[in-house]
């Protein structure tokens, strides 16, 4: 099938598109990337997304952005099947995630019960009636309620890509949060091990968005941040987080890490520069910790393969290469896949199982109680 996956992540800069042939069944799937467009949102949209996208908001501007972003994403498809030559009639399937805006993957007390819950948006209906191709969508919901977390649900696809006889493999995706997929050398599929590990770029992108004024939403080569100095003091203070501690399965949001969270550090006094500084060393630090404490005890780690925007800042990478003595820190495009498209790749491959009914999810990394078919599947 020519399936095409979407994501748009919680760094909240565009929509990615991936158009994915794929054959196959099961773990033995046969994956063939053809081409991948980002289309970044227009400032109002990301604006309004940011704006809904924390504890509380007003209903009717999250109903009129589910069907605002399911407009975006049709329309996104149809110019990634132009861009590429592909003519749309040829596209069979079509997977988004949705735009998250919110996550709480552990349950709380609420009304008398304890309940988990998230929220994707990006109404499915709005792109199956603009590519009349069928829509999967709603992946995370059918996991939590086996008891899973919902997330993270792409290491499914990183066990397909990245499992080797030999080599143990960490699957890195530094996108607005860093997740992680430890896939031992010969491993089964229940032995992946994968947990969010805290913020990747959201945190450098908040502060960076902050103190442009709006006109900046990312530190371009980390050049911010190169020309800052790393604060020891709150470096360590960061690392002591109550969540870096917890252990997998476990998974994080905007909630967490959001307005609340740049404020507090705003206020610490630093100067922009430093400040910038000690939160990318966070971001490659809070990584690194997570695979020396919870994956290198249980498995030899010899390679790491990146993707997500956080590829691109050097100041991350050449942390992790410091940090990470004695491992193998490479992108993704060196496998062949795109890192910049590897997550709208994953969901074109999710939407490809439950199309076919099959289960596409690891308990190992979400904490459910048994593999589900993911998703919900609308006609055009």
């Amino acid at each position: 099938m020519l399936v095409a996956g979407i994501m748009s992540g919680t760094s909240v800069d565009g929509i990615d598109v991936a158009l994915v042939e794929i054959s196959g069944e099961g773990f033995e799937l046969a994956i063939q990337p053809l081409s991948a467009l980002s289309i970044p949102y227009p400032a109002d949209v990301r604006e309004a997304i940011l704006g809904i996208s924390n504890t509380s908001t007003h209903t009717a501007r999250i109903s009129q952005m589910n069907f605002l972003l399911g407009k975006l994403f049709g329309d996104a498809v149809v110019e990634a099947c132009r861009q590429s030559n592909i003519p749309l009639e040829k596209l069979e399937l079509v997977g988004s995630h949705g735009q998250t805006i919110y996550h709480q993957g552990s349950p709380s007390a609420f009304l008398g019960h304890e309940i988990a819950s998230t929220l994707q948006i990006g109404e499915p209906a709005l792109i199956a009636e603009r590519t009349g191709v069928p829509v999967v969508a709603d992946f995370r919901t059918a996991d939590m309620a086996a008891g899973g977390q919902g997330a993270p649900l792409v290491p499914y696809v990183d066990y397909l890509l990245y499992r080797d006889q030999q080599l143990g493999r960490v699957a890195l995706n530094i996108g607005g949060i860093a997740n992680i997929s430890a896939i031992p050398a010969a491993a089964a599929p229940e032995q992946v091990i994968a947990f969010d590990t805290g913020p990747g770029n959201m945190l450098i992108d908040a502060l960076i968005s902050l103190l442009s004024n709006g006109t900046q939403h990312y530190d371009e080569d980390g050049k911010r941040a190169t020309a800052g100095k790393v604060h020891k003091d709150l470096l360590a203070e960061l690392l002591e987080l109550p969540y870096l501690r917890q252990k997998p399965p476990k998974s994080i949001g905007r909630e967490q890490f959001g307005t609340d969270f740049i404020a507090n550090l705003s206020g610490k006094g630093l100067n922009p520069p430093d400040l910038v500084a000690t939160v990318t060393a966070f971001t490659a630090s809070s990584i690194a910790d997570a695979i020396q404490r919870f994956v290198a005890p249980l498995m030899k780690v010899d390679q790491v393969i990146a993707s997500g925007g956080g590829v691109h800042n050097p100041c991350i990478m050449s942390g992790l290469k410091d940090l990470l003595p004695g491992t193998e820190i490479l992108a993704s495009n060196e496998l062949g896949i795109d890192s910049d498209a590897k997550e709208a790749i994953a969901f074109a491959v999710l939407a490809y199982e439950t199309c076919h009914r099959r289960p596409a999810s690891l308990p190992s990394a979400t904490g459910a109680r048994r593999s589900r078919v993911l998703g919900k599947l609308l006609w055009p």
